[in-house]
C-alpha cells in the first residue's frame, strides 16, 4: 500500500469516525426507555418499544463498527496494515475504502 492510499485512507478512517460518532449519539436517544406516564395508545406504545429494539441493535452494531475503525486507525502505519490475517495477501483497495476495518480479503472473508 502506497503513502498516498494510507493517507486517502485515514482520511477516509477520520470521516467514517466522526460519522458514527454522530449516529451513536442519536442511536443513544432513540433508545431512551419509554416512560409509562406517556399518552400512548396500547398499539402505539408496542411500535415505540419495537422502534427502540430496532434502534438498540443499530447502536450495538454502531459502537462495534467505530471500535473496529478506531483499531483501524492506530495500526494504519503498520507494515502488514492492508494484508489479509488469514491468507497474508494483500486486501483489496477498494475493500479497504469501502471498509476500512476489514482484516480480511474478500476470498477469505467468504
Amino acid at each position: 500500500m502506497s503513502t498516498d492510499d494510507r493517507k486517502e485512507l485515514k482520511k477516509k478512517i477520520h470521516e467514517n469516525i466522526a460519522k458514527f460518532e454522530v449516529e451513536i449519539v442519536k442511536l443513544e436517544d432513540a433508545t431512551k426507555p419509554i416512560a409509562p406516564e406517556n399518552s400512548l395508545g396500547r398499539v402505539s406504545r408496542m411500535d415505540a418499544i419495537n422502534n427502540k429494539g430496532v434502534a438498540e441493535a443499530s447502536l450495538r452494531s454502531a459502537r462495534k463498527r467505530l471500535v473496529k475503525l478506531k483499531m483501524a486507525l492506530e495500526k494504519i502505519d503498520d507494515p502488514d496494515f492492508g494484508k489479509c490475517s488469514n491468507c497474508n495477501n494483500a486486501i483489496q483497495a477498494g475493500r479497504l475504502m469501502f471498509m476500512p476495518e476489514s482484516s480480511n480479503c474478500v476470498r477469505c472473508a467468504r
